[in-house]
């Protein structure tokens, strides 16, 4: 089961994804982060999988909604410390414009 952990730091919405990114825990993982999304209207989303075991394209669809609700009003959506897994579904889905280079994000 995925979890997230988020830390709000002012313009900026850090989500620890960790665990399993699948269609079991997809709906929670969009109800957390949305709900956020919508109360702070952060001018950045940065999505940080260091601590995902697994993601299939459920965790495609988790990014692109979130990227979706964040361009509504202006904001920008980044993922951060991707395996080498997650990394090739993101870029097959043609998404690797969206994966930060660097690899560190301060969690609080």
């Amino acid at each position: 089961m995925g979890t997230a952990e988020i830390t709000n730091n002012g313009e900026r919405l850090i989500v620890a994804l960790s665990g399993e990114i699948d269609h079991h825990s997809l709906k929670t993982l969009r109800g957390v982060i949305d709900v956020q999304l919508e109360n702070y209207t952060p001018r950045l989303l940065v999505l940080d999988f260091r601590e995902v075991g697994f993601m299939d394209s459920s965790g495609i669809g988790l990014i692109l909604g979130r990227r979706r609700i964040a361009e509504s009003y202006g904001g920008k959506v980044v993922v951060k410390n991707v395996s080498g897994y997650v990394e090739k579904l993101i870029k097959l889905a043609g998404l690797g414009a969206m994966i930060s280079k660097q690899q560190e994000v301060c969690r609080k």
